[in-house]
């Protein structure tokens, strides 16, 4: 059943007008819907939900990635992501090159950034 049914990924928010402008404007994901709740955005076919949590008492971002792309060309997403103002984070004791792109034991590469309420996120070659 769930094997073929669409996923829908969720990211919460505290602050819904600050993450349209970075999921919608930044990043490009266009969005297809907008409540008091979330706000709905489409990254390639995949629901991605930005869940309004700013009712949470204490709510901190996880310290690890939740949400990710798959890219075909890690360099040219990270220059861009940069271009529109994104910093790509750094993290001590990880070898990453002078973009932040780290080159995994598999061979994947991988660069992290954050969304402004600090959530990790990722783009992967």
């Amino acid at each position: 059943m769930l094997e073929t049914s669409p996923i829908v990924a969720f990211v919460p928010t505290t602050d819904p007008v600050r993450a349209r402008h970075f999921f919608g404007d930044v990043l490009g994901l266009p969005v297809l819907g907008e409540d008091r709740f979330a706000l709905v955005l489409d990254a390639n076919g995949v629901h991605v939900r930005v869940v309004n949590v700013a009712g949470v008492a204490g709510y901190q971002p996880a310290p690890f990635t939740i949400l990710g792309w798959h890219v075909p060309d890690i360099r040219a997403a990270a220059t861009e992501l940069q271009a529109r103002g994104v910093v790509l984070e750094r993290f001590p004791g990880m070898p990453q090159d002078d973009l932040g792109i780290w080159s995994s034991p598999s061979g994947a590469k991988v660069a992290w950034f954050k969304d402004p309420d600090g959530n990790l996120l990722s783009v992967t070659e």
